[in-house]
């Protein structure tokens, strides 16, 4: 599998890029791939969702040693389970270490894990964001009210955790991508003449132009930018999996 990664301050943020992305070994052939978008109007937003970021690659980091140790496997469903609980917990535990307001912690996290080797994954959205996989699109909107996991850190997990909806399970992935919702968002940042733009989604998320290089993706914003006059209002992470 090769992974493709890109993420860009939208314009109209000047200060910080809120959003945040990472992607780790969660044991023998499981991946952990993770995109984060900071509330604009939270404290400190780009801080939440860098924090979610650092944690999730900890989870993962301890999820791989462990397997390596037990020489035990978890299906896909209980890895992704495990992952969010973890997440949860570690979350609720800094807020209260540190004294962080709830405004201090509120990200939208799009989180997916995937069996390279049997081409499977498991894909939850806490917020709003985009997943496609396999060239079908799944957008997951909240009408700009994102459910942000920091409302829910005084909860029990599991009962939370049951009644998430957003929620994908996909077998055979040859392509898959996760997106923040500054994907939606391109549009013209001066008034030259560009030639007619393409889909922005289709280039980023189904296009396989340039896949040898592992900048595919920056390369393609580049593209985007240069040839058709177009740049992300919001901030943008995206992470794209294509198993050859």
């Amino acid at each position: 599998m090769q992974i493709y990664t890109t993420i860009k301050i939208g314009d109209f943020h000047t200060n910080h890029c809120e959003d945040y992305l990472i992607t780790a070994e969660a044991g023998k052939h499981k991946l952990l791939c993770a995109v984060m978008d900071g509330c604009s109007m939270g404290n400190d937003s780009y801080f939440a969702a860098t924090l979610t970021g650092k944690i999730l690659r900890k989870i993962a980091k301890g999820l791989s040693y462990k397997e390596f140790i037990s020489k035990q496997s978890e299906d896909l469903p209980l890895l992704l389970e495990n992952v969010t609980s973890q997440l949860f917990h570690e979350l609720r535990s800094f807020k209260s270490s540190i004294q962080l307001e709830w405004d201090e912690i509120l990200n939208t996290v799009l989180i997916s894990v995937i069996d390279t080797a049997n081409c499977a994954g498991e894909f939850l959205c806490i917020g709003d964001g985009l997943i496609c996989i396999n060239g079908a699109l799944y957008e997951f909107e909240q009408n700009n009210r994102p459910d942000y996991l920091g409302y829910h850190l005084d909860k029990d997990f599991k009962t939370w955790y049951v009644s998430q909806k957003q929620r994908i399970s996909a077998q055979e992935i040859k392509d898959f991508s996760i997106a923040t919702d500054g994907i939606f968002t391109f549009k013209k940042f001066d008034n030259k003449v560009y030639r007619e733009s393409d889909d922005v989604i289709e280039w980023l998320l189904l296009n396989t132009e340039g896949h040898q290089s592992t900048g595919m993706l920056d390369r393609k914003l580049l593209e985007i930018e240069s040839d058709w006059g177009l740049r992300p209002t919001d901030d943008l992470a995206v992470i794209r999996g294509i198993i050859e």
